[in-house]
């Protein structure tokens, strides 16, 4: 598959909903696996990169969930695409930077990639729609088991799956949700919901994981222990945590609502006209006035069916995919005109706000 049949289409968690996907946007499950013999991505050689890559890349191409992939050499891919998949979530930004030996095999529906050399030699994720970690992790597990079949992966029977970090050892797994919470973040909640599930043990993280902003309000929750834990306990766990984050959501906008209307409705509102009249548009302030868009449809003030079209845009707005479909580089200047171009288009096919019927509504209860 060439990397322009992979953009035809959004990947296929943007374009179906799945349970809870009001607030959980994606599911993910990541594995680190290394083998035997052969010094780790960092400390690696160019040609010690060059058997690893030799080994793995036919393997994965062999597999029947990986017909008809993207498999390519990162060397032949231009700074653009790259960042493309880094903004689709099929590549870390560390691998983004990666040279001669190091690639990356993803399928067609763009919901199982695998990093070759990255900082392990592999790391493979599965992403779904909505939550659904225990999906994710099945359909990577079966994957999994196929290439230990066929390649010696490093496994030590006291400390489980060797990996080129420590934290990883044992399972290898990181399990990830990304949830959209702007309810917690209208009423100030989110700095006491970060720590608290930072002492349970789990991450949060922003929108391109580690050190990065939590814009448009997505939020990366993972677990961050896997030695001594199986990966049914540790989706669990984070499962029972996820659940009660949805709760919390759910219960800040109905308080939201409830308590001031009138700043939920200016929020939505405000969102809408910029972006629909909006003729320059920074990437930071386009994903924040999508996010109010996207609750809007949660909340029923914009048909739910067009959240879609709302998540296909918080990827395609971003500056590689918009210099992508330039088919040019693009100032930065140009990208916030292309970019306003590009919404303001897609604003045309949506429905405006409707607020009168949910608020009268709630009036009419209230009396």
């Amino acid at each position: 598959m060439r990397f322009s049949t992979l953009l035809k289409k959004p990947a296929e968690w943007m374009r179906t909903p799945g349970p809870e996907s009001d607030i959980v946007m994606t599911s993910r499950v990541r594995l680190a696996r290394n083998l035997v013999g052969h010094p780790f991505p960092g400390w690696a050689r160019k040609e010690d990169r060059h058997l690893v890559m030799d080994a793995v890349r036919p393997a994965l191409e062999e597999l029947s969930e990986m017909k008809d992939s993207f498999s390519e050499e990162m060397t032949k891919l231009t700074a653009i695409e790259k960042q493309v998949l880094v903004e689709r979530h099929l590549i870390s930004r560390e691998h983004a930077a990666k040279g001669r030996g190091c690639g990356t095999v993803m399928n067609r529906k763009q919901t199982i990639s695998v990093m070759i050399n990255e900082e392990d030699h592999l790391r493979m994720q599965a992403i779904r729609p909505g939550l659904q970690l225990l999906s994710a992790f099945r359909a990577l597990d079966q994957i999994d088991t196929q290439l230990e079949s066929e390649l010696p992966y490093a496994f030590d029977h006291q400390y489980g799956y060797l990996t080129a970090c420590p934290t990883n050892l044992g399972t290898g797994m990181r399990a990830s949700a990304m949830l959209h919470l702007p309810g917690l973040v209208l009423s100030e909640q989110i700095s006491q919901t970060i720590a608290g599930a930072n002492k349970i043990g789990l991450a949060v993280r922003g929108l391109y994981g580690e050190g990065t902003e939590a814009l448009a309000n997505l939020f990366q929750i993972s677990n961050q222990n896997t030695l001594g834990t199986k990966e049914e306990e540790i989706i669990a766990h984070l499962d029972r945590v996820i659940s009660q984050l949805i709760a919390n959501e759910k219960n800040a906008r109905m308080k939201i609502l409830e308590d001031r209307p009138t700043m939920m409705q200016d929020q939505i509102g405000r969102a809408y006209a910029v972006l629909k009249f909006a003729h320059i548009i920074s990437s930071k302030e386009a994903l924040n006035h999508l996010s109010m868009i996207r609750l809007g449809c949660d909340l029923g003030f914009i048909p739910e069916e067009e959240r879609e079209a709302i998540t296909v845009l918080l990827t395609e707005i971003q500056p590689a995919h918009l210099q992508i479909s330039a088919k040019r580089k693009l100032s930065p200047e140009e990208r916030d005109i292309l970019r306003a171009d590009i919404i303001r288009s897609s604003l045309n096919g949506l429905t405006p706000p409707d607020f009168t019927t949910i608020l009268t509504e709630r009036d009419n209860d209230d009396e």
